[in-house]
């Protein structure tokens, strides 16, 4: 999608960052990826094997430089886990592919990039107890599933109830908004949960989803949340988690307004406040 390219872009023109502040990751290997997915899935994905089914599932059709793309994000995401930890936030470009399954993909989803970090880190024993906050418009219905069985991760998705995926798993915490939901309201159900829940779970690591689908311009999103709104949403998350000192990693997830502009502003927004939250150079 053309963002990936001009939220940079646009971050480097007005100054918010400067070339030092993005890194390039190399593709995950196939030994983490297999910390979360099957082999089978694995070996479909590298040797081009998926069926027709398999395809229309993820939404588009197989390549190697499909393959490639999400081996390469998945690997930003965990790259993403070292700088959080040492400099309390990170953010990754693209990623937030947490429709996918340990043996399939499916909206536009291959791998589950938080999921492989997070088991990731646990494997590495750089975290022991881990918080996915996905506000994505759409349920993390992939990281739902993996998790369900796991202590040492917990999912919490606030998305709406009428949207994609229509079969919803069940997140730890799931917090379903109805069609038409206005930023107060938005904001005030994130705020009455959020600070409980980082309370009760204590996690020392969390991976948030910034999608901005929620906009009222958003083609799919179905919600009413303002641009400012949007802006809030991400400043209450990173307000919390840094006075908590929980590193934080980022994905930037769903955006599908009709105009690019007000996609990549949204999305920048998320990197503009995460540098003035955490005081960034």
């Amino acid at each position: 999608m053309l963002k990936y390219e001009l939220i940079p872009q646009q971050l480097l023109y007005e100054g918010t960052v400067t070339e030092d502040a993005f890194f390039s990751p190399k593709p995950c290997t196939d030994g983490v990826v297999l910390l979360t997915h099957e082999k089978d899935y694995v070996d479909k994905l590298k040797n081009q094997t998926l069926s027709a089914k398999e395809q229309r599932y993820i939404g588009f059709p197989q390549s190697p430089e499909l393959t490639l793309r999400e081996f390469i994000i998945t690997q930003g995401t965990i790259d993403c886990c070292y700088y959080a930890i040492e400099n309390g936030v990170a953010l990754n470009v693209a990623g937030g592919t947490h429709h996918a399954f340990k043996d399939r993909g499916e909206g536009f989803c291959l791998l589950n990039d938080f999921a492989v970090a997070a088991n990731y880190l646990l494997q590495k024993n750089l975290a022991t107890k881990i918080l996915i906050i996905d506000l994505d418009v759409h349920q993390g219905n992939g990281t739902a599933k993996l998790f369900e069985d796991k202590d040492a991760v917990f999912t919490f998705s606030m998305h709406g109830r009428n949207n994609y995926p229509f079969h919803k798993e069940k997140s730890d915490l799931d917090v379903e908004l109805e069609d038409g939901t206005t930023t107060q309201v938005y904001l005030q159900k994130l705020g009455d949960v959020l600070p409980s829940l980082l309370q009760e779970v204590k996690p020392d690591f969390a991976f948030y989803l910034s999608g901005v689908d929620i906009l009222e311009t958003d083609k799919f999103g179905k919600l009413k949340v303002t641009m400012e709104g949007c802006k809030e949403r991400d400043r209450l998350v990173f307000s919390l988690l840094k006075e908590a000192k929980i590193p934080c990693v980022v994905s930037m997830g769903g955006g599908y307004s009709p105009r690019v502009k007000t996609i990549v502003e949204a999305h920048c927004n998320t990197f503009r406040l995460a540098k003035e939250i955490y005081d960034l150079q």
